[in-house]
């Protein structure tokens, strides 16, 4: 399950936009991560040099949690764009906190998860973004191998592609976004940032991100441009 805070979703949105940690770039698209092309990138690092928006966003989160677990008795971030927040938020509620690595460490004791967790507790997962669910996902079983008890993740932004709710609830994992695709399309139309074509091909590479990532693929091979499909 993945829904979206719509509380606050135009207010992230907008200082998203407004800082530029979210980049449209429907003529040369990103390649993520995970593979996919895409016309989009957001970077939420970027809120560390906003002091305004970040303490907005981390109240965003520290609410968020308050209402959807109030249970929670230990915050995890992810690393790297996860830790300020989850230390932010875990101040804000007066909870412990540990960090997630990608990969267990090479040298030393080899922790993936770093920081004092105690089994058995209750834990939310915080994450800068979410995008295929994939990475969420490998460090809540990473938190759940240290026997934490996983009540859910809470996001800054999620692309909300399709599918990723399925894989997170297949995980059994619920997740919370303060702001999704929608409410960013529709704050960056209103800011003109974008134009009604480039609006039109976002939500054509959404409805299917990866037929159209292997449709640029190639194109991209072949050195036309994406409008000659």
């Amino acid at each position: 399950m993945l829904e979206i805070a719509h509380t606050f979703a135009p207010r992230v949105a907008e200082g998203l936009l407004r800082l530029g940690a979210v980049l449209f770039r429907t003529e040369e698209p990103f390649r993520w991560a995970s593979g996919l092309w895409a016309p989009l990138y957001c970077d939420n690092r970027l809120l560390m040099a906003d002091p305004e928006l970040r303490a907005f966003v981390a109240e965003a989160l520290a609410e968020t949690i308050r209402q959807r677990y109030p249970d929670v008795e230990l915050l995890a971030g992810t690393a790297t764009a996860g830790i300020p927040h989850a230390a932010w938020v875990a101040d804000r509620l007066r909870l412990p906190m540990v960090y997630v690595r990608p990969q267990p460490k090479e040298h030393g004791r080899g922790r993936q998860v770093e920081g004092r967790l105690i089994p058995g507790a209750r834990t939310v997962l915080i994450e800068d973004l979410i995008s295929t669910g994939s990475s969420s996902i490998r460090a809540a079983e990473a938190l759940r191998r240290e026997k934490a008890h996983m009540r859910g993740i809470v996001a800054i932004f999620s692309y909300s592609l399709p599918g990723t709710a399925a894989r997170l609830a297949e995980a059994g994992l619920s997740a919370v976004a303060l702001c999704g695709l929608e409410a960013l399309l529709q704050q960056a139309r209103r800011m003109g940032l974008l134009s009604e074509a480039q609006e039109s091909l976002l939500r054509d590479w959404y409805r299917d991100p990866e037929s159209w990532s292997r449709h640029y693929e190639q194109i991209h091979e072949s050195g036309r441009s994406i409008h000659r499909g």
